[in-house]
C-alpha cells in the first residue's frame, strides 16, 4: 500500500492573501480539512487554516501568504499520508481496491478492478476482463471487499 495518497487538486488562488482552492478527492471536503499537514510535490506542508467553500477546501499553508506564493501552487496535486488518516470502521481508500480481482459469488474470476468512477452520487466500478464491465458500488452488486486477500466479491444481473 502506498504511504501518500492523492487526495486533491489546487486549481486555484482564492484571494490575495496566499490562500489556494483544492477540489478534494475524497468523499467529502470535510474529510480534507482534518489534517494539519498536506503533501505537495512530496514536501510537507503545514495547514494554517482551511475550510469549505462551495465544494471546495480553501486552505492556506504556513508559509505561503502572498498570491504570487499561491500562484506557484496551482495545477499541484495534493496528498495525505496513510497514516495520518483515521478512517471508520469498513472504509478503505479507492487507490486501495484498484488492481484487485474481482470475482463473482461462485468465485470466479471475472477480471480486475481498473477504475473507479463517480459519475454522480453512485461509483461505478470499471472491470477489466475478457469484457469491461461497469458495476454500481451498491451493496445489491458489491457483496464483499477483501484487501487482504486480494478481491472484491460481487452478484452481477443479466446484461451485466
Amino acid at each position: 500500500m502506498q504511504e501518500f495518497l492523492d487526495c486533491g487538486e489546487i486549481v486555484n488562488t482564492h484571494g490575495i492573501r496566499g490562500e489556494v482552492r483544492i477540489v478534494p478527492w475524497a468523499d467529502s471536503p470535510d474529510f480534507l480539512r482534518s489534517f494539519s499537514t498536506l503533501y505537495v510535490d512530496g514536501a510537507a506542508m503545514a495547514v494554517e487554516s482551511s475550510r469549505v467553500h462551495k465544494g471546495s477546501v480553501i486552505t492556506r499553508f504556513q508559509g505561503v501568504d502572498t498570491v504570487e506564493g499561491a500562484m506557484a501552487l496551482k495545477g499541484k496535486t495534493v496528498q495525505l499520508c496513510r497514516t495520518d488518516a483515521k478512517l471508520p470502521q469498513g472504509s478503505f481508500f479507492l487507490a486501495d481496491i484498484i488492481g484487485l480481482d474481482v470475482v463473482d459469488e461462485a468465485g470466479q474470476k471475472l477480471g480486475t478492478l481498473k477504475e473507479v468512477l463517480s459519475p454522480s452520487r453512485q461509483q461505478v466500478y470499471v472491470v477489466s476482463g475478457e469484457r469491461e464491465i461497469m458495476i454500481p458500488a451498491v451493496p445489491e452488486f458489491i457483496l464483499e471487499t477483501n484487501i487482504k486477500a486480494g478481491y472484491v466479491k460481487v452478484c452481477l444481473i443479466e446484461g451485466m
